[in-house]
């Protein structure tokens, strides 16, 4: 089990009002004013054995107060000490039924010690209940990772959703999470295997599985038997032709472009609005050299995805190519509207500007160039980025 222990427990897990009335008249009230502050201050400060120390003595003196309990159960949990954390924190409870947040933390220490269906209860009603952002976040997390081992998965991910969205931002939730979402995704897949292991939907699940692991083979194979199932199932052979786009990675030519081209051909076939198809096409032309073709294909593509950046600023560099500047200026402009951080469109952009003499829009255009470049990395460029191949300045640019 992981620990989800943190320092900040000791400002919001207890507020003790461990005043001097509060203790019994039987201890000496010099003893255990002693104790209570050099114990206090060791907490505060992290000194978790000295903190140990000086409440155990208390918990001696004044077994009857519920905070002294309460508080030496906060420091065994920070110690890992869930087996000594479990009985003070139950004498406080039952001293002080009310005691604020002692129950989440003894439902805390039990998921800890693997005790999930005592800790299920209080976990539970910790996360749903909760004020408090710091308590109600480490509930969550111990909430998943208790969901997922006693295999109840789905109440994890739905865990894990809640979590992901009151703390989008932190780190250790995005991380706990991702793992969870992970799982449940291996799991959902490997009962796919099992109940329909000859079915369409395990031949994709692996393909897309191989081709992840660049296993372009493999996955070439599952995908041909997709449609062995399903001859027009969509969007199958457009990753075949990915995928062997993918195999022809740095070769001069050779059969692996060719197929792909023809995969990228059928499926327009079956699907005239693929505009990711249609991009591939036209990419792999305005590299050849066969810039109509390549014009047709980008038109074919901005035209269904109006939105599609990739698009029009390939649509841009074969339309300059065509020395057609004042055509390609309006999908450069459109490029960099959708993604102001592609340094390949502003770089375009300013070819283009420079050919119809556009001075002040040149530089402008380079200095955003120089901007994007300087940050190191350009960000991801569009929804689909992962599923098309990228735009890419020419061998001959000189920026």
């Amino acid at each position: 089990m992981v620990h989800f222990r943190s320092a900040i427990l000791v400002r919001v897990l207890f507020i003790l009002t461990l005043a001097g009335s509060a203790y019994g008249q039987s201890a000496p009230a010099q003893d255990v004013e002693r104790y209570f502050d050099e114990g206090s201050r060791a907490l505060a400060g992290g000194q978790y054995s000295k903190a140990e120390q000086n409440y155990e003595k208390l918990a001696t003196l004044e077994p009857g107060v519920a905070e002294v309990h309460a508080t030496l159960g906060l420091i065994y949990f920070q110690e890992g000490k869930f087996d000594r954390a479990v009985p003070e924190l139950q004498r406080a409870l039952k001293l002080k039924p009310g005691l604020p947040r002692a129950d989440s933390l003894l439902a805390m220490c039990r998921a800890e010690m693997g005790d999930y269906k005592e800790a299920l209860p209080g976990l539970e009603k910790c996360f749903r209940q909760s004020a408090d952002s710091t308590i109600k976040r480490m509930c969550g997390l111990q909430l998943t990772r208790t969901y997922t081992d006693v295999s109840r998965d789905s109440k994890a991910v739905e865990t894990a959703l809640e979590l992901t969205r009151l703390y989008p931002d932190d780190p250790e939730v995005l991380y706990n999470t991702g793992k969870i979402y992970g799982n449940f995704a291996f799991l959902t897949m490997q009962k796919l295997g099992q109940v329909a292991p000859n079915s369409l939907w395990k031949h994709l699940a692996a393909a897309e599985a191989e081709e992840s692991q660049g296993a372009t083979d493999a996955a070439v194979g599952e995908y041909r038997e997709v449609l062995k199932i399903d001859p027009n199932h969509p969007n199958i052979h457009f990753r075949i032709g990915r995928t062997l786009l993918a195999r022809a990675e740095g070769k001069a030519g050779g059969t692996d472009l060719a197929e792909a081209t023809t995969e990228f051909e059928q499926e327009l076939l079956l699907d005239p609005g693929n505009a990711n198809a249609a991009y591939e096409l036209a990419e792999i032309h305005r590299k050849a050299g066969q810039l109509e073709n390549a014009q047709k294909y980008f038109d074919i593509a901005v035209a269904n995805y109006p939105n599609f950046e990739e698009a029009h600023v390939g649509l841009a560099a074969t339309l300059m190519a065509l020395q057609k500047p004042e055509s390609a200026l309006p999908n450069l402009e459109k490029a960099v509207a959708l993604n102001p951080d592609d340094s390949v469109a502003w770089y375009r952009l300013a070819q283009v500007d420079r050919a119809l003499n556009k001075e002040a829009d040149q530089r402008k255009a380079l200095a955003e160039f120089q901007r994007i470049r300087s940050q190191g990395a350009d960000r991801l460029r569009g929804q689909s980025n992962a599923e098309i191949t990228q735009q890419q300045l020419d061998p001959e640019a000189n920026p």
